[in-house]
């Protein structure tokens, strides 16, 4: 993930000319340092398990069939190659490099890459969360909902439900407007510098790698009805938390009729 970075992503960030970037799907865009780093990591990925197979952001948007693979009994690692597009595209912070390795329906491992901070967290089923090496633990104790912090974009959110979230939203601290990163906003639950995030879109390599890690440092990660989330599943809808008295102060307050 690192040489990736070198090689594909930093020699481009603040560099990308118009040509360099592309909209892939009406206000999405991709670019240049993206599709790089895939085929980087794709290749680097396989070398290290021949027998597995890659499910990368840009790989299902050129064929979405390559998403099917998620549901075989093979070694699948998932890759986004550049989450925060948005943001690198714009000469601006924060972006990520996020892969996660699945066998047999069951995320095993993750990884997430600051590529400027060159910081890396890395979680493994029943094995903790580690910052560069170092354990890490999210927020045990209980926080009262009017001193929580959290992430809900509201850009892909149903109009009705965006409406209840909007009525519910005085009750919480504070609302935050995301930072375009699932790679940033999954380490800042663990860090405590927000407490929850709201999420509707959820393809699997934006939220596989750092719902193992939030889980693995003691949070909570379910779909907005509080069934299991299994990145396999193609239901909208997440809501992650530091702990499990603030995910049900964050469902109550935000999701539960009223």
């Amino acid at each position: 993930m690192r040489r990736t970075a070198a090689d594909a992503i930093l020699p481009m960030f603040q560099r990308l000319n118009d040509s360099d970037v592309t909209e892939k799907a009406p206000g999405e865009v991709v670019t240049v340092a993206d599709r790089r780093a895939e085929e980087l990591l794709d290749a680097g990925l396989r070398r290290l398990l021949p027998d597995s197979e890659v499910v990368g952001e840009e790989g299902v948007a050129a064929d979405p069939t390559v998403l099917e693979r998620l549901g075989g009994s093979a070694q699948v690692w998932l890759v986004d190659p550049l989450d925060g597009t948005a943001n690198f595209a714009a000469g601006r912070q924060p972006f990520a490099v996020m892969v996660a390795l699945r066998r047999a329906g069951v995320t095993e491992l993750s990884w997430i890459l600051d590529p400027i901070a060159d910081t890396l967290m890395l979680a493994g089923v029943g094995a903790g969360a580690y910052r560069d090496g170092v354990a890490v633990r999210s927020a045990a104790e209980s926080i009262a909902v009017e001193r929580l912090r959290g992430v809900v974009p509201t850009r892909f959110l149903p109009p009705d439900l965006r409406e209840t979230i909007l009525a519910g939203a005085p009750r919480i601290g504070k609302i935050l407007p995301g930072q375009h990163c699932a790679g940033r906003e999954y380490p800042d639950i663990v860090a405590g510098r927000q407490h929850f995030a709201i999420f509707w879109r959820t393809l699997p390599w934006d939220h596989a790698p750092g719902a193992l890690l939030v889980e693995e440092a003691g949070g909570v990660v379910r779909r907005l009805d509080g069934s299991a989330y299994d990145p396999a599943d193609d239901r909208a809808g997440l809501l992650v938390a530091a702990n499990e008295q603030i995910w049900d102060a964050v469902h109550t307050a935000l999701l539960s009729p009223r």
